[in-house]
């Protein structure tokens, strides 16, 4: 599997916690209620749910694409 690296648009997102409840193992929510990804889970931790909670977002503020976690385009 190649690396992949989560983005989230913290300027899209309105904290639904759609992809906290899909993929608890990579992603919580900040005190506000707006989505972060886990510490040391930049790249998916290799969850089978990742792609899936990035479709569950509302507002699809989650992008998952290929490269390294921190990597720009």
């Amino acid at each position: 599997m190649s690396p992949q690296r989560i983005d989230i648009d913290t300027s899209v997102c309105i904290g639904a916690g759609q992809c906290a409840l899909t993929a608890p193992d990579v992603f919580t929510q900040d005190d506000d209620g707006f989505s972060q990804v886990l510490p040391g889970r930049e790249d998916g931790n290799g969850s089978p749910l990742l792609r899936e909670a990035a479709r569950a977002c509302p507002v699809a503020a989650i992008s998952i694409r290929e490269g390294q976690p921190g990597q720009q385009e």
